[in-house]
C-alpha cells in the first residue's frame, strides 16, 4: 500500500515538473513574442492569435484592418505605396467587435493612422467581445488569465520546442525549409508573408470570370439564397456600427482613420437584388448611414470604391462575387495614395446613388 502511494506521489511530481518545464520553455522561446521581440521569430497565419504578439513586438505607426478582402495585402506594399510603417491586422471572417477591439490595442501601442477596409457585413450580430470564443481578449490585455493560457498551452509548448530545435545550427536550414509542411503554426520566417500570396502566384488561374459567375450561381440558388441575409438586421447593424466604429474613432481624435468601402464585384449586389431584395435594402440603407456619419467626423477620410465600373464589372478581377485579386489590391493602395474616390461630406450619398443605378441596370450574362 505504501509503495502505491510512493509511485502516485512520484507520478504527480513528474507531471507537475513536465507542466512547469513546458511553461518555462514557452516563456523562454516566446513564439508569439509577447514578452520580447526576436530577430529569429517565426509567424503564424492564425491571425486572431498572432495579432496579439505582433502588436507587442513590432514597431509601427499605421494599423491596417479588414476581413478576408484585406488579408492578402503585404505590409511592404502598403508601406511603399503610402509612405507609412504599417502593421497588417486583417482577420478572415472578423466582425466589427473583433476589429474594433484589436485596433484599440494597436492604437494603445502607438498607431496614429488606421487604414480600415470596412465591409458592411462586419456589423452583423455576433457574440460580445468578452464572450467571443474565437478571440482571447485576455491574451491581448495580458491579464493573468491570458498569460497563464499562453504559458500552459500544450500547443504553444509544441511550437516552442520546434522553434528551439530550429535554432540549433545543424538543424536550422532543414527544419526552416520543412516548416510549412509540418504540423506547426509558426512556419513563416517573414512577417510580410502572413496570409500573402507568393510572388509567383498564378492570378489568372484563381481570379477569373468563370469562377465569379459560378459563385454567383451558387449563392443565388433557391436552396442557398437565404444565407445572403443571414445575420443582417438594420437596427442591430447600425447599433454595432455606432459602438464599434464611431465609438472607437471618437475615443481617439488624434488618430487619422482612412476608411474605404471595398470594391466588391457588381454581382455581390445583383445577387441580393435578384435573390434577397430585403437584404439589399438593409445594406444600402446602412451604407448610406455610414457615409453620412463618417464624413462628419473630423479625423476620418472615407473612400467608396464600390461604383468603379472599370473594376467591379470586370469579373476577371474576382475569385467569387467579393474577393478581388492582388491586382486590385495594388489599385486600392494607389487610390488611397492619390486620395481618389473620397466621399464628399457635402454629397455623402453620391457614390451610393451611382452604385444603385448600376445595380438596377446590370444584367447577368448566362
Amino acid at each position: 500500500m505504501r509503495g502505491n502511494f510512493t509511485h502516485l506521489r512520484r507520478l504527480l511530481l513528474a507531471s507537475i515538473a513536465c507542466v512547469l518545464g513546458a511553461a518555462v520553455l514557452t516563456y523562454l522561446v516566446d513564439p508569439l513574442q509577447l514578452f520580447r521581440p526576436s530577430r529569429l521569430a517565426f509567424y503564424s497565419d492564425d491571425t486572431r492569435v498572432q495579432n496579439a504578439g505582433l502588436i507587442r513586438s513590432q514597431s509601427f505607426d499605421t494599423a491596417f484592418m479588414g476581413t478576408s478582402l484585406a488579408i492578402r495585402f503585404r505590409q511592404s506594399d502598403i508601406d511603399r505605396a503610402l509612405g507609412v510603417h504599417s502593421l497588417k491586422l486583417a482577420m478572415t471572417g472578423s466582425n466589427s467587435r473583433q476589429q474594433g477591439f484589436v485596433l484599440e490595442r494597436a492604437i494603445e501601442r502607438g498607431a496614429r493612422r488606421v487604414i480600415w477596409a470596412m465591409d458592411d457585413f462586419i456589423f452583423v450580430d455576433a457574440a460580445d467581445i468578452e464572450a467571443d470564443p474565437f478571440l482571447s481578449v485576455d491574451l491581448y490585455r495580458q491579464t493573468t488569465k491570458g498569460i497563464a493560457s499562453y504559458l500552459f498551452s500544450a500547443a504553444m509548448a509544441k511550437e516552442s520546442l520546434f522553434a528551439l530545435l530550429r535554432s540549433i545550427p545543424p538543424l536550422q536550414q532543414k527544419l526552416t525549409q520543412a516548416a510549412p509542411f509540418l504540423p506547426v503554426k509558426f512556419a513563416l520566417s517573414d512577417v510580410d508573408d502572413i496570409y500573402a500570396l507568393s510572388r509567383d502566384f498564378d492570378i489568372a488561374r484563381d481570379y477569373n470570370a468563370k469562377k465569379t459567375l459560378a459563385s454567383f450561381a451558387y449563392i443565388t440558388s433557391p436552396v442557398r439564397s437565404r444565407f445572403l441575409g443571414e445575420g443582417c438586421g438594420y437596427d442591430a447593424m447600425l447599433r454595432h456600427f455606432e459602438r464599434d466604429a464611431v465609438g472607437l474613432i471618437t475615443r481617439h481624435p488624434g488618430v487619422t482613420f482612412d476608411i474605404y468601402l471595398p470594391p466588391y464585384s457588381i454581382l455581390q449586389f445583383v445577387a441580393m437584388r435578384d435573390a434577397s431584395p430585403a437584404t439589399l435594402k438593409i445594406v444600402t440603407d446602412l451604407t448610406a448611414r455610414i457615409a453620412e456619419r463618417l464624413t462628419q467626423l473630423p479625423n476620418v477620410r472615407l473612400y467608396d470604391f464600390r461604383a468603379i465600373r472599370a473594376v467591379t464589372h470586370d469579373l476577371n478581377n474576382y475569385s467569387d462575387v467579393i474577393h478581388h485579386s492582388p491586382v486590385v489590391d495594388a489599385m486600392v493602395l494607389n487610390w488611397l495614395m492619390r486620395g481618389e474616390y473620397r466621399v464628399d461630406p457635402e454629397a455623402p450619398l453620391a457614390s451610393l446613388d451611382a452604385l444603385k443605378a448600376q445595380i438596377e441596370a446590370y444584367r447577368v450574362e448566362r
